[in-house]
């Protein structure tokens, strides 16, 4: 199986916990209230000129891992979105990496250096990490911060449980987290209150985004990946999640998400043009996902944007158990991207997301 270059492994998204989405809506009430803008009339140029972009720095701005491991971390951005970041942080044992994953989303903490420009860590200035432990059989995350980490803003309460969930569950012993404080399990976050009655997992989603006057419980979770670029032009990937009807297909309801594009003012990029059309959805035995897509946009041995087609690949697997997709358009089964990619074959999800130059 073929890795593109460079994005990082997560778990499939699975069904939002409806209670816990009801007691956050006070959170994060106003996200989801703008519209979403078609795309604009020079798409095209743009969405060619990011794919260029992604091939520059895709062998631009490595570091050197000899004496670090590399990990991804979720930080927040300009727009206040979080992103998957990858960072090199000093090698230890395996024992405390995770402990130095959590570090580095404290603001202004041991490993600011490591943080690209543009990018911050969610939990409060002095909070630390006083033990990461985990429990394979279970797949629990169990981890320990200092009372610093109760001095949050309210606007950030959703931000924080989503960074740290990310964060912890991009590890494969992972799928379920557990917050403490001082010694204490926390039975609800400290400052909005929401209840953590039961482990954070992915199904909190992530960067989420409510239609107003959407009823929740007829509805199921589906995470997107758009795109966004720092200022200095470095183009990198952001989830979104968003609430679609309850019971449908859940590739093709993301993939749906994907067409229509990111909400307008939150910085992020359309990836795929509005022309363009799911025409078929298949799982095979093996658990490659076939996605055959529809967009006059191309013409036959035209190479395609890397940047679509990874976007594609991350939605597909984030919605399913497979890690595997192929993708064929206007159908051909030969699709190559600009970065000599064969995307029409087997192509697993990446290992490390958004690698960007500090």
């Amino acid at each position: 199986m073929k890795s593109f270059p460079r994005i990082q492994t997560t778990a499939a998204a699975g069904l939002l916990a409806i209670p816990l989405l009801l007691s956050g809506c006070g959170i994060f009430g106003s996200q989801g209230a703008a519209q979403i803008d078609p795309p604009p009339a020079n798409v095209e140029a743009q969405m060619l000129q990011t794919a260029d972009q992604v091939n520059q720095t895709s062998s631009s701005g490595k570091t050197s891992t000899e004496n670090t491991n590399q990990t991804t971390v979720y930080l927040k951005n300009d727009q206040g979105l979080l992103a998957p970041v990858s960072l090199n942080l000093p090698k230890g044992s395996k024992e405390g990496k995770l402990n130095q994953v959590m570090e580095s989303l404290v603001q202004d903490g041991t490993y600011a250096s490591s943080i690209p420009e543009g990018f911050q860590g969610v939990l409060p200035k002095g909070t630390q990490v006083t033990h990461v432990s985990v429990d394979k059989k279970q797949k629990l995350a169990v981890v320990e911060f200092t009372k610093p980490f109760m001095n949050y803003d309210v606007k950030d309460e959703r931000k924080i449980m989503e960074a740290v969930t990310w964060t912890l569950t991009d590890n494969p012993d992972v799928q379920n987290v557990q917050l403490w404080v001082d010694g204490q399990k926390l039975n609800e976050m400290p400052v909005a209150h929401t209840p953590l009655n039961q482990p954070l997992n992915r199904t909190v989603g992530i960067n989420l985004e409510l239609t107003p006057g959407a009823n929740v419980s007829q509805t199921s979770p589906v995470t997107v990946y758009f795109s966004s670029s720092t200022k200095s032009g470095v183009p990198y990937f952001v989830p979104v999640t968003r609430l679609v009807p309850a019971g449908g297909d859940t590739v093709k309801a993301a993939l749906a998400q994907l067409i229509q594009g990111p909400v307008q003012g939150d910085g992020l990029q359309q990836v795929l043009t509005s022309n363009t059309s799911v025409e078929q959805v298949e799982t095979a035995k093996d658990g490659v996902v076939t996605v055959s897509l529809k967009d006059d946009m191309f013409q036959p041995g035209e190479k395609v944007p890397a940047q679509l087609l990874q976007s594609l690949v991350l939605t597909v697997t984030e919605n399913t158990k497979s890690d595997k997709v192929r993708i064929w358009m206007n159908g051909s089964k030969d699709v190559v991207g600009d970065d000599n990619q064969k995307y029409s074959e087997p192509v697993s999800r990446p290992e490390a997301l958004n690698h960007i130059p500090i």
